[in-house]
């Protein structure tokens, strides 16, 4: 099973040109994956640089007709022609999708500081090996309030989960929408988490293991023990960030760390700011 996560920053590449099709073209040259999550996704949204008002869901789902796409923004504005603008994460799935969710990430209040509202979209993918979550999310830049706050509540989400995965279901509902559904722990969450390994951030996402709840892995320090994180931004000489550091991640919970096969940086690509990541999971 591969996954693919990019930051591909409404299609604007490293030369500050909006190029979708070089987008898609990138995520070809990966070799493609079963799902691929994309952050920072834009839907008619005026303003961005570089930007024309292009529906990044429409052209991406275009481009990609064996996936089915899921799309969860977090700014959903009018676009000032009557319709909406809206701007946040995509998941594309080879895989047949089973229960889907977005979650609101919270945003409390930092004086003084730029932001905009956060989201996770997760879905229940059926993999070769049984029903996966796959999320994918982008946390905040300018807050580190805000982000650490993020943070806490996706490890909420994954104890609430793993909550619901050890509960029996209770009492007799004949109406469908109550119907028992799978939605397992084990899961894989990726992302633009605007922090570098080392930060409070990253450590608290990497926290002590808790009962009964399949704590979150990072898959390059599975693969890679000892390895420094590779450069996901500051490659190619966009106007951000100036220097080359991580800040993209892949999470995988504990019970798939051994069938982390691989991860790997897509480091030739100028299609973004950022770098695809690759992983890897055997079935």
């Amino acid at each position: 099973m591969r996954i693919i996560s990019w930051n591909i920053q409404w299609g604007r590449g490293a030369d500050g040109r909006v190029d979708l099709g070089r987008t898609i073209a990138a995520i070809g040259e990966t070799g493609g994956a079963d799902v691929i999550c994309l952050q920072e996704v834009a839907q008619s949204f005026p303003g961005l640089p570089g930007g024309h008002r292009e529906d990044g869901v429409a052209i991406l789902s275009e481009a990609f007709p064996d996936h089915e796409p899921v799309f969860g923004p977090g700014v959903d504005v009018p676009d000032g022609r009557g319709g909406r603008a809206r701007f946040g994460n995509l998941i594309l799935s080879r895989l047949p999708v089973g229960q889907v969710f977005r979650h609101l990430l919270p945003w409390p209040v930092d004086p003084g500081v730029p932001g905009m509202q956060r989201c996770c979209i997760e879905v229940v993918a059926q993999a070769p090996s049984g029903p996966l979550r796959v999320l994918t999310t982008h946390l905040e830049y300018y807050s580190q309030r805000q982000r650490a706050a993020q943070v806490r509540a996706l490890r909420a989400l994954q104890d609430e989960v793993a909550a619901h995965a050890r509960a029996a279901a209770v009492g007799k509902e004949s109406n469908p929408i109550f119907a028992a559904r799978p939605r397992p722990s084990s899961a894989v969450l990726c992302g633009d988490f605007n922090c570098e390994p080392g930060s409070a951030e990253y450590a608290q996402m990497r926290a002590d293991p808790r009962a009964d709840v399949p704590e979150w892995r990072d898959a390059w320090e599975v693969r890679h023990r000892g390895r420094e994180h590779a450069p996901t931004v500051g490659l190619h000489g966009a106007e951000w960030p100036g220097r080359k550091y991580c800040c993209d991640y892949v999470w995988v919970s504990e019970d798939l760390a051994p069938r982390v096969e691989d991860v790997s940086i897509a480091a030739n690509t100028a299609a973004s700011d950022h770098q695809p990541v690759l992983l890897e999971l055997r079935d």
